[in-house]
């Protein structure tokens, strides 16, 4: 017969319960810590990278979208030093005017890029946790399953030695 506990299980009994429940722990706790550490390396990288690009993106973005627009303008007949100089005077204020607006849109840009990639890590994130929730599932039913079966046959076996004696 086998060796009753106080409360009336049996020690196998009682030890399977107690492997599967420090198992579960085990698993969680794992999982918790290396989703922390996942993250915490993300958000410092992506800070990180942050201050570099926009540091040095915002004004030759918009250089490059002011030069294409400008192109036009710069190439007009000089008919005069009166005239010359009344379109330099113009010219330096445009292009006062010009730096001004093409840093607002250098920032315009990497705003849009910045909202474009937090849309992708959302997306990204969403699909890890459901591929997550499902071994986690599968998991679960497993470990449920294969216990259903141990103790199952725990107790034939039980069954079986209190026959025999």
């Amino acid at each position: 017969m086998a060796t009753q506990s106080s409360n009336g299980t049996s020690k196998s009994k009682t030890q399977a319960k107690r492997a599967t429940t420090e198992a579960k722990k085990s698993a969680a706790k794992t999982a918790s810590t290396t989703k922390k550490a996942a993250t915490k390396t993300a958000i410092a990288e992506k800070n990180q990278a942050q201050a570099i690009i926009e540091s040095a993106v915002d004004f030759p973005v918009g250089v490059v979208l002011s030069a294409s627009d400008r192109l036009g303008d710069i190439v007009e007949t000089w008919t005069s030093r009166a005239t010359a100089e009344k379109e330099l005077k113009s010219y330096r204020r445009k292009i006062e005017k010009a730096a001004k607006r093409t840093e607002k849109r250098g920032t315009g840009a990497r705003r849009r890029a910045a909202t474009e990639a937090r849309k992708t890590r959302t997306r990204v994130e969403r699909d890890v946790r459901k591929r997550q929730q499902a071994v986690t599932s599968t998991a679960t039913s497993t470990i449920k399953t294969s216990r259903s079966e141990v103790e199952r046959r725990v107790k034939q076996v039980s069954d079986q030695l209190a026959a025999l004696r």
